[in-house]
This record gives structure tokens, C-alpha cells and sequence, in this order.
């Protein structure tokens, strides 16, 4: 079969090696151009570029694919599929359309469950108990194309953003290498997406992390695992920003003071009052400092009980 790939970020990565080992024609790989990063701003290569410089696979960088000179340099490739893995350019109907069996997306969610551009996140922050992949043809919507695979997989108490995404980009990789070959000889069919059971996962912002000590100890402690390791929850505390990177529910003891106090002090954890229940802040980190547990945050920064997180 001839592939061409399209992916960026390192999500993507380990699709695209699965497809280099399985021994797949992968005649070039699209990626986003370089982007400016560090102190320096030098142009840095995408992690799916460096993957294909290494295996000598040419690369190819739009701005955008909306011009008609980019459906003839696809076209060039003469692909049969095109593979995408967290691209991040919108695919418009003529590039769609060129390869005989279109393009295949890999998802990191139970699609229609988490269309859209932060799903892994925004399933945690849910409460969600279990995620996974999905394997999709891509049409003109949101990620609303009929589904030809799919592998669940339970989200852990301890998962943040960071560990489920590594988890999702191996089973993604795996899942399109079983898949792909299947796919492509006809002996399996996409499937249509139930609207009704369809959820948006909106980009998350800055906005968004900080922490409301009404919420319940539950809910406060999903929002501290999806947004680490970005834009990582953080609250106020004397007039400073503290970052909250892990948090565990913890046990309720005695009268219940108000949303935001500080409750007990201690090595293990700085438990804090919520709008239900209590919550242990385990790893924290000050502004300009580095993130350190709880007993190690306390020794440098003396919090009280009776004070209150703002």
C-alpha cells in the first residue's frame, strides 16, 4: 500500500514508527512548518519531522492545504490512503477526496464521545472512567466520520493529561497498524457515528485553570489532573499564584469549615475544604520555583491551617 502521513506533535510519532516498522510504503510525510521556540525563538522542527528525516522519507510543510497547488502535490504521491494523527490542519474536500480510500484519522477518544481538539484532557476533567482510541475515514465535519475501528482503555485515578496521552498514542499506534491493511483490502466497513451520543472537547485556556474552591473535591481534582501538563490548575494563596499539579480526595474530619480553608498542614499534604468534601494537595509549585511535594513545599513556604486558598 502507498501512504501518505500527516501528523505533528508527538502524539503522533508513534503511529508514524509503527507504520515505518510494519514495513508500510510511506511515500512522504506532512507536517507543520517549523515553529519558533526557546529563549533563542530558533525554528524547531515538529517530532514527526525529525522521525521522517531520520528514515529519509521527504517532507512536506504547507502553511495551508486549501490552495490547488497543494492537491497536486498530494496527488504526485499518488497515495491510496492518507493517515493522519493530530495534524493540525483542517483537511478541505479536495484534499479528502484524492486518495481512493481517503483519509484515516487516529483519535484519542471514543468517538462521538470527544470530537475535537483537546479530548484527552477534557475526558478526565470529566470524570470519564475510560478512554481511548478511534480509527475514523474524515469527512468535512469535526471529527464526525464514520468509524472503522475502535480499543477502550480505563483512565487510572493516578492518570493526568501527560500519562493518558502516552498510553493513547501507543494503542493508536497499534490500532491502525491491525487496522490499516484490514481497512484497505474491504473487509471491514465504517460505521456511522450516533449523533445523540456526540460531546465537544473545546482547547482548554488559561482562564479556565484556575481553581474554584466552591467546586466539589471530585470535581477539583479532575481539573488538576487535566490540565497538568498544561496550563497546569492553580490557585491563590497571600496574594501569590501556587500551581497545583496532584491532588487526592481525602478523608473529611470534623465540622466543615468554608470553601478555600486550610484544614490540616502535614508532610503527606495540605488538605484544603471544598464546596463538597476535602481535598489534599500533594505537589505544588510557587511562582519561579520548581514543583515539589507537599512536605518540601511547607518547608519553604509555611502555609497554616486556617488560612484560605483564594
Amino acid at each position: 500500500m502507498r501512504v501518505v502521513f500527516a501528523g505533528t506533535p508527538q502524539f503522533a510519532v508513534p503511529t508514524l514508527k509503527g507504520l515505518i516498522d510494519a514495513g508500510i510504503d510511506i511515500s512522504a510525510v506532512y507536517t507543520q512548518p517549523d515553529r519558533p521556540a526557546g529563549r533563542g525563538r530558533q525554528l524547531l522542527a515538529s517530532p514527526v519531522k525529525r522521525v521522517a528525516e531520520d528514515h529519509s522519507i521527504p517532507v512536506i510543510q504547507p502553511v495551508s492545504l486549501r490552495e490547488e497547488t497543494a492537491s497536486k502535490v498530494l496527488q504526485s504521491f499518488a497515495p491510496e490512503v492518507v493517515v493522519v494523527a493530530a495534524y493540525g490542519l483542517i483537511l478541505p474536500n479536495h484534499i479528502l477526496d484524492i486518495p481512493p480510500f481517503g483519509c484515516v484519522n487516529v483519535h484519542a477518544s471514543l468517538l462521538p464521545r470527544w470530537r475535537g481538539a483537546a479530548p484527552i484532557p477534557r475526558a478526565i476533567e470529566a470524570g470519564d472512567s475510560i478512554s481511548g482510541i478511534t480509527i475514523m475515514k474524515m469527512d468535512s465535519g469535526l471529527d464526525t466520520g464514520p468509524i472503522i475501528a475502535k480499543r477502550e482503555i480505563p483512565i487510572d485515578d493516578e492518570d493526568n493529561s501527560a500519562t493518558l496521552h502516552d498510553k493513547l498514542a501507543q494503542v493508536g499506534a497499534e490500532l491502525l497498524v491491525e487496522t490499516l491493511p484490514v481497512y484497505l483490502s474491504g473487509r471491514t466497513k465504517a460505521q456511522q457515528q450516533d449523533e445523540r451520543n456526540a460531546t465537544y472537547a473545546n482547547k482548554l485556556s488559561k482562564a479556565e485553570a484556575r481553581i474554584n474552591w466552591q467546586r466539589s473535591a471530585f470535581d477539583i481534582r479532575n481539573q488538576v489532573r487535566a490540565f497538568n501538563p498544561w496550563p497546569i490548575a492553580f490557585t491563590f494563596h497571600r496574594g501569590e499564584r501556587i500551581r497545583i499539579l496532584r491532588a487526592q480526595i481525602a478523608n473529611e474530619v470534623g465540622d466543615k469549615p468554608a470553601p478555600g480553608s486550610i484544614c490540616n498542614v502535614a508532610k503527606g499534604g495540605i488538605d484544603v475544604a471544598c464546596g463538597d468534601g476535602l481535598l489534599s494537595l500533594k505537589e505544588l509549585q510557587r511562582e519561579g520555583g520548581k514543583p515539589l511535594l507537599a512536605g518540601d513545599f511547607i518547608n519553604g513556604y509555611p502555609v497554616k491551617k486556617g488560612e484560605h486558598f483564594q
